[in-house]
């Protein structure tokens, strides 16, 4: 069933809704995509800048840093307007990503890296906003699991895309290449989408963060998915900030097999991207993403039995990764309207609850890990999710769509 505007603007046919939506895919593709590369290609990044291998996770650190940010730019964009803060997002990718490339050293890097992290958190809720504004919620999770497909291909066409530039025209030609198609994208916005003030927008221009904070946490069913997703994505990166060092440690695997494992998950994700995008609306999100958690909490404590030879692990990452990306995305749909009239607003809180709790993750999996091994981690994530499951129930309790 195709994508239906909920509303037609301005010209606004069904046809040019669905060219957008390919625009910014093709944008979050890219923002996705620096994002994540320098996970790869850390220790590329270190010889070319000279600088040891845990100077670069600390940029990674900084670059996951910004999702807190992202909590004083929602408001803007309901604000301002979503059209601006798509390219405000670019803007910074552009800046940051030209930065990097004209200047190596590890001082812009680490502002390429913050930069590229900021502009995607400050587009992300903003495209998000404005597909959930023209498509009707019956078909919502569609258009979120389309726009979604953009991370896992950052993983299975971003990344080998990179790896090959820096096997022909050295580590630098990334930035380049990424700035040059933000800047593209820039002049894609400006020309394919119609300026703010045609907008069939509706927000609640005179809230400011100071104002909107209260409202985000008196509401029971926005305080609810903010705690939901602040656990839900601790578990994951308890998880994912080790599950090299098991597959390493119980099946002795090539850096090779890590990669494929790597590409296990990338599938994954995408698999479970499009599941969204075609089942979700079918059965309800609230239902979809209850049943999404509950089978979380029961493979996270599966994972080590599955741990006996290499192929059952990784058939059990691919499982366990599928229906995390289900849930966390179908989640996302249902969060659009949670906040209708400030959708940006409650999305930057999503994904600022997101960031904060996988940096939570990544600081508890190490420990963890060194404590109790693959059976601690399961576990402990097994009980993080469960707190996650609790905090949904709590707030959609009595929560129907307006």
């Amino acid at each position: 069933m195709p994508l239906q505007p909920a509303i037609n603007g301005p010209g606004e046919s069904r046809l040019q809704l669905i060219l957008r939506i390919v625009v910014v895919v093709i944008c979050r593709l890219v923002l996705s995509t620096a994002r994540r590369f320098a996970y790869p290609f850390a220790p590329v990044l270190s010889r070319g800048l000279g600088v040891p291998l845990t100077s670069i996770t600390s940029l990674i650190a900084v670059n996951w840093a910004t999702s807190i940010l992202g909590i004083f730019f929602g408001p803007l964009a309901d604000r301002f307007g979503y059209r601006k803060m798509m390219v405000l997002g670019l803007v910074m990718l552009t800046v940051g990503m030209f930065a990097g490339g004209f200047f190596p050293l590890y001082g812009v890097i680490m502002i390429t890296l913050f930069l590229a992290g900021l502009g995607k958190i400050v587009f992300d809720p903003a495209v998000q906003a404005y597909v959930s504004e023209r498509v009707p919620y019956n078909r919502r999770a569609t258009a979120i699991g389309f726009l979604e497909i953009s991370w896992a291909g950052s993983t299975l066409l971003g990344i080998p895309l990179i790896a090959l530039l820096i096997d022909n025209a050295g580590w630098r030609s990334p930035f380049f290449a990424m700035g040059a198609i933000g800047f593209a994208g820039i002049i894609a916005l400006i020309v394919f989408f119609p300026p703010d003030e045609q907008s069939i927008s509706r927000p609640r221009r005179s809230l400011s963060v100071k104002k909107v904070l209260p409202i985000m946490v008196q509401d029971k069913a926005s305080l609810g998915a903010l705690a939901y997703v602040f656990f839900f994505s601790a578990a994951i990166d308890n998880l994912f900030v080790v599950y090299g060092a098991w597959l390493e440690k119980a099946f002795n695997v090539s850096i090779v097999a890590l990669g494929i494992a790597t590409g296990v998950i990338g599938i994954a994700e995408l698999v479970g991207e499009i599941l969204v995008a075609t089942v979700s609306d079918r059965f309800g999100l609230k239902r979809v993403v209850m049943i999404g958690v509950t089978i979380c909490i029961v493979t996270y404590g599966l994972l080590p039995f599955a741990g006996q030879s290499l192929l059952p692990a990784l058939a059990g990452l691919f499982i366990h990764f599928l229906i995390f990306e289900f849930t966390i995305i179908s989640s996302l749909a249902l969060c659009t309207e949670l906040q209708p009239e400030m959708r940006a607003t409650a999305l930057s809180g999503f994904f600022a609850a997101a960031g904060l709790g996988r940096i939570l993750g990544v600081l508890i999996g190490g420990p963890i890990w060194l404590a109790g091994g693959i059976v601690a981690i399961g576990l402990v994530s097994a009980g993080i999710t469960a707190l996650a499951l609790i905090s949904l129930c709590w707030g959609l309790d009595g929560w129907r769509k307006g």
